[in-house]
């Protein structure tokens, strides 16, 4: 169970590497990989490395709420435990690998497009992009916790709604903020 536990793990964050926007980007995978054990910390004859800390992707829904998606597993426990607030909805690929995605309701309820755009961002930032319709579940920030001792990027969460999505490139492309 351990062993399928880490597998899974290792799958997660090699399916982040190909969100990768460039080298701070892959830093902070190695910066991952280096905090949970999996790499050598760098000799001290090379000095301290600073912590690399990239930024998520930013979107805008049709009616203009923001949506966040992390990179990488570093991004994803930042962006749903420390940057979300409880009344923004979170937003996963059920039970495959996928980027984390914050859709910022600013306190209202959102509407329908813009929760049927931000599940297909989580579409597509998962490991069923290359599939036709995805389960993604979602629900408020408040119902998603990291459990203790739990790796980068795994949380559990309650009370929530599954919507199928289709990743689209395209609507990824039209939403992306630069």
């Amino acid at each position: 169970e351990k062993g399928r536990r880490e597998l899974d793990y290792l799958n997660s964050v090699l399916d982040t590497i190909p969100l990768a926007e460039g080298e701070k980007d892959l830093q902070e995978i190695r910066q991952e990989l280096t905090d949970t054990g999996y790499l050598r910390r760098p000799s001290k004859a090379k000095g301290r490395e600073k912590r690399v800390v990239s930024k998520p992707m930013e979107f805008r829904s049709s009616a203009g709420l923001r949506i966040s998606v992390g990179k990488n597993n570093t991004q994803n426990d930042l962006l749903t435990c420390k940057q979300a607030f409880k009344s923004d909805i979170w937003f996963h690929t059920q039970k495959i690998h996928g980027s984390h995605v914050i859709l910022c309701t600013g306190g209202i309820e959102p509407d329908r497009q813009s929760i049927q755009e931000a599940a297909s961002l989580a579409a597509y930032y998962s490991q069923g992009r290359e599939g036709g319709k995805v389960p993604v579940d979602y629900t408020p920030v408040k119902f998603v916790k990291k459990p203790a001792g739990g790796k980068p990027g795994m949380v559990v969460y309650t009370t929530y709604q599954t919507i199928y999505a289709v990743p689209d490139e395209a609507l990824a492309r039209r939403l992306s903020v630069k």
